[in-house]
């Protein structure tokens, strides 16, 4: 007689953090194993809860870039970057021209 064993997708817990100049705001997510960057950004409500962030906003993991259909692994932490209001290079420049007198 075969046996009936059921196969379960096992799941992966990821955080997925937004930070605002005077607020970081974290969800864990459970996700299927193979679940995607953006499939966690879907599933973490922050698309619908802050209008800065979109399903094209720059991600990474632990501060690396990843795209949004890289695989995360269990204890992953999604990170969602805000676009520069200011060039960092530009902005050094400035300083060192204020400074110089």
């Amino acid at each position: 007689m075969p046996s009936s064993r059921v196969r379960t997708n096992s799941i992966v817990k990821v955080e997925v953090v937004y930070a605002l100049p005077d607020q970081q705001y974290s969800r864990l997510v459970e996700l299927v194993d193979g679940a995607s960057a953006a499939q966690a950004l879907q599933a973490s409500g922050f698309v619908e809860s802050f209008d800065g962030v979109s399903a094209a906003s720059p991600i990474g993991v632990f501060g690396e870039r990843v795209a949004p259909e890289d695989q995360l692994r269990d204890g992953d932490r999604l990170e969602i970057y805000r676009e520069l209001i200011v060039d960092p290079k530009q902005a050094r420049r400035k300083r060192a021209v204020r400074q110089k007198g």
